[in-house]
């Protein structure tokens, strides 16, 4: 058996396990502890994580007090541990793991709710957790509840070996990130500051690592979050009666013009974090994509090479979600990419 890893860039620095990975799928990596008592812990709360549905319809609450559970079994007091929410369904979970006290908390936030999923969609059922061919098959494999499971892990393996940190160590595993009313952070903030209140906070799914044969070669920090536009496009002309119908109308024009849109592509626009980012992972890749990383470089404006580099290249992490989005990131006029290599 294949070991999980996740890899989790948080302030206590244990590795437990992450992959790389792509849509709904989270490949499987090697290591020499793979029949770790930890490994198998994780794993076996990253599958009851992911065949718990926590779309915004079925709501959160399952699996925050499934971890609650987790938690006090590992011999954390229940004072310590609460769920809570603005409603029976979208409830989160907020744990404090005592530290000295010489430094001010830090906030470790991750989401629990996924994205709907309709069995309809899927070649698998989305909600039960599936090992097939060296990757993790299930909604939340990668966004985000393989953090969710490494977080609850990492705390659980502190206790036991006893460490104690110079700051509280706050974990909150929130409701609503994709979408719904009840997003947990912003309920917490408003409702239940104290509970939440730190000197930092670190996010977990707003970056990650990457690993070329087992080594880890670099670490993703999101600098800034991704925005939208809206336009409204509207097209006049002098009209006329549907019984005598002419080419030269709204409906038509209008079509073609967002034909145009659809086969246009927008040229690049390098920022000071996506500059940094090539300029770090360019010496990591060989060939073409190396070729092309070095031309957008020099030249920002070469579409070409900036389309290849999204088809060929599985990990340039631009975004935190593969596909279209880390060229978007990167090429949309007023639209800032979010992740640096360090």
């Amino acid at each position: 058996m294949k070991p999980v890893i996740f890899l989790v860039a948080v302030a206590f620095l244990l590795v437990l396990g992450d992959a790389k990975s792509f849509d709904r799928r989270c490949v499987l990596l090697d290591s020499s502890d793979a029949s770790s008592e930890n490994h198998k812990l994780v794993r076996d709360i990253f599958r009851e994580l992911i065949e718990i549905n926590t779309s915004s319809k079925f709501g959160s609450t399952k699996a925050a007090e499934a971890m609650a559970v987790r938690l006090k079994s590992a011999g954390f007091p229940a004072s310590d541990i609460q769920v809570i929410g603005p409603d029976a369904l979208h409830k989160n979970l907020v744990f404090r793991f005592h530290g000295t006290g010489k430094l001010k908390p830090v906030l470790f936030i991750c989401h629990l709710d996924v994205v709907e999923a309709l069995r309809t969609d899927w070649s698998v059922d989305p909600f039960t957790f599936l090992e097939k061919d060296g990757y993790f098959y299930g909604r939340g494999t990668t966004d985000v509840k393989n953090d969710d499971a490494s977080l609850v892990v990492n705390l659980i393996r502190l206790k036991k070996e006893g460490y104690i940190p110079n700051r509280d160590i706050i974990i909150t595993l929130t409701a609503d990130e994709e979408a719904g009313n009840a997003n947990g952070v912003n309920w917490l903030i408003t409702n239940h500051r104290d509970l939440i209140d730190a000197d930092f906070c670190i996010n977990p799914d707003g970056g990650g690592g990457d690993l070329k044969n087992g080594k880890p070669v670099d670490l993703g920090i999101q600098t800034s979050e991704k925005i939208y536009y809206t336009y409204t496009l509207e097209v006049k002309n002098k009209g006329g009666h549907s019984s005598l119908p002419v080419k030269e109308n709204a409906i038509y024009r209008l079509a073609a013009g967002l034909t145009r849109l659809a086969n246009y592509d927008f040229p690049v626009r390098l920022n000071e974090t996506t500059r940094n980012l090539f300029e770090k992972i360019a010496s990591g890749e060989s060939g073409q994509v190396k070729s092309d990383i070095l031309t957008i470089l020099k030249i920002p404006s070469d579409t070409a090479a900036a389309r290849r580099i999204q088809a060929s290249s599985a990990y340039i992490p631009v975004s935190s979600h593969p596909g279209l989005e880390s060229i978007q990131a990167i090429t949309i006029p007023k639209t800032t990419a979010i992740i640096t290599a360090i």
